[in-house]
């Protein structure tokens, strides 16, 4: 079975720190890029940042620059998300998402999301 977990959300003061983990089961997680979103309430879902499969680039949205920082673990099939200063505005469910990279045809379609966790930043 497929499964992205996300877990480490909470509630958190503003400049406070939180960690979010995406675990992945399920499928090759070596052959997928993984991004991080988020919703908030009356807002757009907004892409927050991303890795690549395997040779570590990664991309962050500008609301978030400097102060997020995204990793992979591959062999523990792991994803994180290193939230620091966090601001009000930063509140959301965050959610995690695998894309298939390297990839030729229809297969390039695949993508998997999680369940998503909430942050809640408190001003």
């Amino acid at each position: 079975e497929v499964q992205l977990v996300e877990s480490g959300g909470g509630l958190v003061q503003a400049g406070g720190s939180l960690r979010l983990s995406c675990a992945a089961s399920g499928f090759t997680f070596d052959d997928y890029a993984i991004g991080w979103f988020r919703q908030a309430p009356g807002k757009e879902r907004e892409g927050v940042s991303c890795i690549s499969s395997s040779d570590g680039s990664t991309y962050y949205a500008d609301s978030v620059k400097g102060r997020f920082t995204i990793s992979r673990d591959n062999a523990k099939n792991m994803v994180y998300l290193q939230m620091n200063s966090l601001k009000p505005e930063d509140t959301a469910v965050y959610y995690c998402n695998a894309h298939r990279s390297y990839c030729s045809g229809a297969d390039c379609l695949l993508d998997y999301w999680g369940q998503g966790t909430q942050v809640t930043v408190s001003s």
